[in-house]
């Protein structure tokens, strides 16, 4: 990706569920753009525009990097010379407990079943909270307020999925979220394939860079 696209990829470790809950990956997140700050890394300070940063994630990682942005948009200044440029959600992971369309079409796809997803955010949500809570259904709660966030330090997202995703519906629902709040977003959904095909299908992975490398330009 790092060849395709032109730029520095940093790639963040961070803590796992169930050991550790959310907001624990969020949290490293926020932590991994103040080590790039610190500039300790010389492929980063030497190499790396870091006043042009944009976080990106796939499936899981692009909840975390939603969430890392919305903690971190209130104090920007506190990364500097890091800028955040914008954000980008492939195949983003999102929940709920009203079942979409897909959710149920799709229950028992081979790649990602519903009953996967389910299990997978028992074991990652805070305890004692469902399926609507805002790390998982970032429309059900505080939808407004992180899009305010986003708006005040000008971020634009771009979100990439497909139709073939038992999350699509979701993700289609996140962007008719984000446009009616006013934040600058960008959506590519492609029909068929399914949840993060590019690591099995070297194409998709060709085509992928190439819209991410025309959102950074």
């Amino acid at each position: 990706m790092a060849a395709e696209i032109g730029a520095v990829v940093v790639s963040v470790e961070y803590r796992l569920a169930p050991e550790h809950r959310l907001p624990a990956a969020y949290e490293d997140g926020v932590e991994a753009l103040h080590w790039i700050k610190r500039g300790r890394e010389a492929w980063v300070s030497e190499h790396a525009e870091v006043s042009r940063c944009f976080l990106m994630g796939s499936s899981a990682g692009a909840n975390l990097v939603y969430f890392a942005g919305i903690r971190v948009a209130d104090s920007v200044a506190d990364l500097e010379p890091l800028k955040i440029r914008g954000l980008i959600l492939h195949h983003p992971f999102f929940g709920g407990i009203q079942r979409t369309g897909l959710e149920l079409r799709l229950e028992n796809d081979g790649v990602l079943s519903l009953c996967a997803t389910d299990l997978l955010w028992q074991l990652a949500l805070p305890e004692g909270v469902d399926r609507d809570h805002e790390y998982s259904n970032p429309m059900a709660k505080k939808a407004s307020e992180h899009c305010s966030k986003i708006g005040r330090v000008g971020w634009k997202l771009l979100v990439t999925g497909c139709e073939g995703d038992l999350l699509h519906d979701r993700q289609v629902e996140f962007v008719d979220m984000l446009k009616a709040n006013g934040v600058e977003v960008e959506a590519e959904f492609v029909r068929g394939d399914y949840h993060v095909i590019e690591l099995f299908d070297s194409s998709r992975a060709k085509a992928l860079f190439g819209v991410v490398k025309n959102f950074m330009a």
